[in-house]
């Protein structure tokens, strides 16, 4: 006999989904679950596309990460076309770089400043109508407004580099539609109408030191709150640094030790599956030589800081330091630690941007190059989220017959579900009311990895949530509602 509790939806991320938590009589958790409730449906209906539409199309799964989604699909069909990703020209690739580092700095900043800082700064347990970004710029106005400022940033380097902040049109087969002028360069080097990526810098780095004094005044409840072992998965490039838009794949257990050592993206099938429950539309990936049961991964900053050995760049190289320093230990599992991760981050793509935005090659013409068509691809890039897969097979019609995605958020799925369950054992055990500050708890769980459920489907109108409370034979014992 059991209770079961739902909650529905989850509040403050991309997307929809729920949560459901079963009691026994004992009011003991049972079991806990996170459901994703919609279905994608894109590996299906992009088949008997031409493939060159591929990147524009397949960026429509998301609004949140588009440029994600349109540079992993254009990889993969720069393979189709001839062209690996280490053939692009200089311009190409560069151009795509500051397109993609201006994505994840962007996606970083409406994640922490919007979604998550109000649990942060506000606590759990704060009345559900003051855990939002108006209260956030209210009560710490500077704080949000260089939050603001700094996402208004990242979507104006898409806008300069992809043609649009939101499904841009820039990357094509084999290389770039644009380059940079000298005027759009100096828009970002100097402070006008944005920050300029030198204040970027300074800005991060204060709210870095904002970061650490809270985990410095917290660290009693963050490192208790979610934390469980765990594989870490993400590309790295040259010796094992940081390189969010191309390298090879990795992943570390636990304790460090390598599992999967550098291999090429192109054969991840030799070393990849996916299970399929039917609770949910999502899937679990895992490592074959493992199996689902100890081959799951985590992905995103958490995982992205323990894989790679070090940064490439010098700011967030020595901010990397001090967070391995504060928490005492190489491999992190910690999962309120992803968002000090993001915030690092954040640091490191805005020095990686004013390296870029100080290359001459931007301003390069040499966009596109061609090569011996081949009749599939693989892209990988990493997403804000985490590791993000695309791969394509094409006819000699030039359609696309086979098109698979594995998503950041699929890859923490696993965790995400045990995050839940962590939680709701130590909030609902032995409790014989339900409390909406509870529940809170389990939905920040969930917030820290960032997901984008089912790729940011939305719904129109109200999302209220209405959790109850219910006895074995289904009768109501509480009610709670928040709009």
């Amino acid at each position: 006999m059991t209770k079961k509790i739902t909650i529905e939806p989850v509040t403050r991320i991309e997307g929809h989904g729920k949560v459901t938590i079963h009691l026994d009589d004992n009011n003991q958790v049972t079991e806990s679950r996170f459901h994703i409730v919609e279905f994608r449906g894109f590996e299906k209906f992009i088949q008997g596309r031409p493939y060159w539409e591929a990147p524009v199309v397949v960026q429509r799964l998301c609004g949140i990460c588009p440029v994600s989604h349109h540079l992993a699909a254009a990889k993969a069909i720069d393979q189709v076309v001839g062209v690996d990703a280490n053939g692009l020209t200089a311009v190409g690739e560069k151009m795509r770089r500051l397109m993609h580092y201006g994505q994840i700095f962007q996606s970083h900043a409406l994640h922490f400043f919007y979604l998550a800082a109000p649990d942060l700064l506000f606590g759990i347990d704060a009345d559900p109508k003051k855990r939002n970004i108006i209260s956030v710029i209210q009560e710490h106005k500077e704080l949000a407004k260089k939050g603001i400022q700094l996402r208004k940033f990242g979507q104006e380097i898409i806008r300069a580099t992809a043609g649009k902040k939101i499904h841009g049109i820039s990357a094509v087969p084999g290389g770039i539609h644009k380059n940079l002028s000298k005027a759009e360069i100096e828009y970002f080097l100097n402070d006008i109408n944005v920050p300029s990526v030198s204040t970027c810098i300074q800005w991060m780095e204060e709210i870095l030191d904002f970061m650490k004094d809270y985990h410095v005044k917290n660290k009693s409840w963050i490192h208790g709150f979610s934390d469980f072992p765990s594989n870490h998965l993400s590309l790295v490039g040259e010796d094992n640094c940081m390189d969010l838009y191309h390298g090879k794949l990795r992943a570390v257990d636990t304790h460090g030790k390598v599992i999967l050592d550098n291999i090429d993206y192109n054969d991840y099938l030799n070393y990849f599956s996916e299970d399929v429950k039917a609770w949910t539309y999502l899937k679990f990936p895992y490592l074959k030589q493992l199996g689902p049961q100890k081959g799951w991964n985590r992905v995103g900053p958490l995982s992205r800081l323990n894989v790679c050995e070090a940064l490439p760049t010098p700011r967030a190289q020595k901010r990397l330091e001090e967070y391995r320093r504060f928490t005492g230990q190489r491999i992190n599992n910690m999962g309120l630690y992803y968002h000090w991760a993001r915030l690092i981050e954040m640091l490191h793509c805005a020095e990686y941007m004013q390296d870029l935005l100080e290359d001459d090659d931007l301003q390069n013409k040499d966009l596109i190059i061609k090569g011996t068509r081949r009749p599939e691809g693989v892209g990988v890039i990493e997403a804000p989220r985490g590791t993000l897969l695309h791969h394509y097979e094409v006819s000699d019609m030039d359609e696309i017959t086979r098109c698979n995605l594995i998503v950041s958020t699929t890859h923490n799925n696993e965790a995400m579900n045990r995050a839940v369950n962590i939680v709701a054992k130590r909030t609902l055990n032995n409790n014989s009311q339900v409390t909406e500050a509870m529940l809170n708890e389990i939905e920040v769980a969930i917030r820290a990895y960032d997901p984008c459920l089912s790729c940011a489907t939305h719904a129109v109108g109200d999302m209220p949530l209405k959790v109850s409370l219910l006895d074995h034979k289904g009768k109501v014992l509480q009610e709670i509602t928040k709009t």
